[in-house]
């Protein structure tokens, strides 16, 4: 129907007859004379509707509308001097039109294409209309280019694309799980998966050796600006693979992806211990984009004549005391401000926020007087100070502190306005804790199926052989190498509280494939709706995602989920309890 995309056209084209096609955006009558912006996918282009040069065409086009289809023909010209229009990228052209044919009308539409003021709700209630827009059409040829990247590279690897079930089992892996009812076997439930993550290990037992997927995952958990309920990744596992090996070609895909999407990065990519990340920024995806890191002060400390200080610097094990550098920060932040920000870390925990500012004579604040001077100076070469800096200091438990002073670090940041928006700072995060143990609680800190690397260790000191890769503050993905000896399996299950009857009625399959020579394997997953949503600077993974679910886990567009009738409920022989918020059909 069409001879041309609209931005296709320009100068090269004038006096040539084209055929267009796409949607009014705007149309304007000056003096008898009709111009219509047309939009399709690539942009905009003008269209004139000049009585003198169709009568036909100039009455049709006085019957137009936002957001008719239309389909025109017409010469190419030059819009002539003064007439240009810089903003666009068909701004110095327009069609003249011949013949003019609206394909449907529309009704008014309940926001203007394009406006970024509209509330996500309605966006998302008019998804379709959302995504008209240009800036949503340009996420979505990117995230179509990084997929195409990503296979064309994983092919080259010699990686074979398989799909793995979406009707499984359910299966104990870190959130709940979306349950689908069975028709068939009445009172029997499949489950959506929460990853590909046992039957990629399956394959590895079948001898596909390399595998890959763009899966799709579903989680029930609580949402937030980088979470949905149904989400993709980019999914592969390898056999007869270490570490480094899963390493390098993840470095390689997100170096084409990233080189797809017009970006160049260079690998390899820095890394960081599981435990130094902790430590030094009190997260297990640090932004390094900037510096703040934390210092560890529990020494200096201990010799405080605070009581408090004093008493949680004994307990190295499970207390922390961590300071943090903020380079000029007595001519950034108010006294006033400096005070507010104990208000800031309370709401994480923390019974309070400690600060030394840097002055000419030394450091000051309300809690020098509990440190000898030899301390004070140890404090201010330790943290290498410089006058008007200011440090603040967190003590107390070991989770809490870092948790809250992990979060400081990253609201000082964005504060001060510090954070680099134009740079991609990969870091791979390797050697995990391969539990999280509470009380007498011991829980896998990646799934329990992750290879131990001392597994003889105390739980409390295992480590496991895993890595995440981050990008910008964010976990992209992780992975690890993957436990290919019943026997392990086994103890794993065993410290994480799963017995033996547990672990058959769960994994029954899996453990029954160990059994018969699976080969030492290991994989990993990159959230691609993460990836995408870096990559074009969005806000929230909901922009990258065609049709997504808002925070309460619902779709706007289709009103789902919603009630079902009585006769489908008693096929799949279940009965709801009536509730003011539940009313069976």
């Amino acid at each position: 129907m069409r001879s041309h995309y609209c931005t296709e056209l320009d100068e090269k084209n004038i006096g040539e007859i084209v055929e267009v096609c796409g949607w009014s955006n705007n149309s304007r009558d000056h003096g008898g004379v009709i111009f219509i912006d047309l939009r399709d996918k690539s942009g905009l282009v003008q269209l004139v509707c000049d009585p003198t040069d169709s009568t036909t065409a100039h009455e049709t086009a006085n019957k137009v509308r936002d957001e008719y289809v239309l389909k025109a023909k017409g010469k190419v010209r030059a819009r002539g001097e003064g007439l240009e229009n810089p903003n666009l990228k068909t701004g110095k052209i327009e069609i003249v039109v011949e013949d003019l044919i609206i394909e449907n009308i529309s009704e008014p539409v309940p926001f203007v294409i394009g406006d970024n003021n509209v509330g996500e709700d309605v966006r998302l209630k008019y998804r379709y209309l959302d995504l008209r827009n240009k800036k949503s059409y340009d996420i979505f040829k990117l995230r179509s280019k990084a997929t195409i990247a990503a296979r064309n590279l994983l092919d080259q690897e010699g990686f074979l694309e398989v799909e793995t079930p979406i009707l499984t089992k359910s299966t104990p892996e870190g959130a709940r799980d979306y349950l689908v009812p069975s028709r068939v076997h009445n009172g029997e439930f499949f489950a959506l998966p929460q990853s590909p993550q046992l039957f990629k290990q399956l394959l590895m037992c079948s001898g596909f050796d390399r595998y890959f997927q763009i899966a799709k995952c579903f989680r029930d958990e609580d949402l937030r600006a980088d979470r949905q309920p149904e989400f993709t990744q980019i999914d592969l596992e390898m056999s007869f693979c270490t570490q480094e090996d899963i390493i390098r070609v993840t470095e390689s895909l997100l170096q084409e992806i990233f080189k797809a999407c017009g970006h160049d990065i260079q690998i390899p990519f820095n890394r960081l211990r599981y435990k130094d990340a902790m430590e030094k920024y009190g997260s297990d995806k640090p932004d390094l984009r900037y510096d703040l890191s934390m210092i560890d002060v529990i020494d200096i400390f201990a010799r405080s004549s605070n009581e408090i200080f004093s008493s949680i610097a004994k307990d190295k094990k499970n207390n922390r005391i961590k300071a943090l550098k903020v380079p000029n920060g007595d001519n950034i932040f108010s006294k006033r401000q400096m005070k507010g920000f104990e208000d800031y870390v309370r709401k994480f925990g923390a019974s309070g926020l400690g600060y030394f500012q840097m002055k000419e004579d030394g450091l000051k604040g309300p809690l020098t007087k509990f440190f000898t001077e030899e301390d004070l100076n140890e404090i201010i070469a330790i943290s290498d100070l410089k006058v008007g800096d200011v440090i603040f200091f967190g003590a107390g438990d070991k989770k809490i502190v870092l948790d809250y002073m992990g979060r400081f670090r990253i609201y000082l940041a964005e504060l001060m306005e510090i954070i680099p928006k134009d740079r991609f700072e990969f870091v791979w995060v390797v050697d995990f804790d391969m539990f999280e143990v509470e009380g007498e609680e011991v829980k896998a800190l990646h799934h329990p199926f992750t290879m131990p690397k001392n597994l003889d260790a105390p739980v409390e000191e295992m480590e496991s052989i895993a890595y995440d890769i981050v990008l910008n503050g964010v976990e992209l993905g992780g992975g690890s190498i993957r436990i290919h000896k019943k026997e392990i399996q086994e103890k794993v299950f065993k410290l994480l509280g799963i017995s033996d009857e547990e672990a058959n009625e769960k994994f029954e399959f899996l453990l029954d494939a160990l059994k018969f020579g699976a080969p030492p394997h290991g994989g990993l997953a990159i959230g691609l709706d993460r990836l995408i949503m870096l990559l074009t600077n969005s806000s929230s993974i909901r922009d990258v995602i065609a049709f997504p679910k808002t925070q309460k886990a619902q779709c706007l567009l289709t009103q789902a989920p919603s009630a079902v009738d009585n006769t489908q409920l008693r096929e799949l022989g279940i009965r709801l309890r009536e509730t003011p918020a539940n009313k069976v059909l």
